[in-house]
């Protein structure tokens, strides 16, 4: 099971850090990622992790801005993003992959978290 949290409303320019809690069963030696669903588009890829924590990918509108990070002893992941923009505003989902070096494909992901909504005013 995956538990995210951590969104809510920010002003432009702003940060927040989400979380995405796994149980380890669910997390082990698997690369994990984040996506969001901003109303009326499509889910889509924000940023991944590899299984170790080595290797990192980002979409290009949030590199730079945002950090993907996770911590195995707590089995939990995180994205820190920064610089928030009015477009950032979605759902975002963390979601455990089939993969151990996961890339932006909805279908590298077979278990999804419940999702937690970030709103950036402007």
């Amino acid at each position: 099971q995956l538990q995210a949290s951590g969104g809510g409303l920010v002003q432009a320019g702003g940060s927040l850090r989400l979380s995405c809690a796994a149980t380890r069963r669910t997390a082990t030696n698997n690369g994990m990622g984040w996506f969001r669903q901003a109303p009326g588009k499509e889910r889509e890829f924000v940023a991944s992790i590899s299984w170790r924590g080595d290797s990192t990918y980002y979409a290009d509108n949030v590199q730079g801005r945002f950090t993907i990070s996770r911590d195995f002893a707590k089995s939990t992941m995180y994205l820190q993003m920064n610089n928030l923009k009015p477009e950032d505003t979605a759902v975002y989902y963390c979601a455990v992959s089939r993969a151990s070096y996961p890339g932006r494909g909805l279908t590298e992901y077979n278990y999804w978290g419940q999702g937690t909504l970030v709103t950036v005013s402007s």
